[in-house]
């Protein structure tokens, strides 16, 4: 096979984050995660119900009962971003991912940009837009480098 054959890193990681996301039991949206560093997965995370939890798949979804838009209310959910699980996973197992890069299948809301800025990482690299334009301003604001990749 030809080196032009293989994906390059950034169609790499992001084909991993779509692969991580059919693990999500949301009903709405499926969304997957990876934190990376140095061209190694440090974590990976999807959307979906804290352990122990009834998944929504089986009890229904809150923020479609209510009619609450995509972007939204979003403590109106009884599940975890991917992101947020992408963090957690790494705070269990006492990993920092201070300079990582998160690849997500989707832009970061505004409440999961806060935590990653925090948290220390340096690059997101996103496949398809957020109705929550407010994440992607803090982002950039805090330096952040944001990349939409196709």
């Amino acid at each position: 096979m030809a080196a032009s054959d293989r994906p390059s890193w950034q169609e790499y990681f992001l084909n991993i984050t779509r692969l991580v996301a059919e693990r999500s039991t949301c009903t709405r949206r499926k969304v997957g995660a990876i934190l990376v560093r140095d061209k190694r997965v440090i974590t990976t995370g999807y959307n979906g119900v804290p352990s122990k939890i009834s998944h929504c798949a089986d009890v229904g979804c809150l923020r479609d009962k209510l009619k609450v838009p995509s972007g939204e209310r979003h403590e109106l959910c009884r599940g975890l971003h991917a992101e947020q699980n992408a963090i957690i996973q790494a705070a269990t197992h006492g990993v920092s991912i201070l300079g990582c890069t998160l690849y997500c299948t989707n832009m970061p809301c505004s409440i999961c940009s806060k935590m990653l800025i925090n948290a220390g990482v340096v690059k997101i690299c996103y496949g398809e837009g957020y109705a929550d334009s407010l994440g992607e301003e803090m982002l950039r604001e805090a330096g952040v480098e944001v990349v939409a990749v196709a």
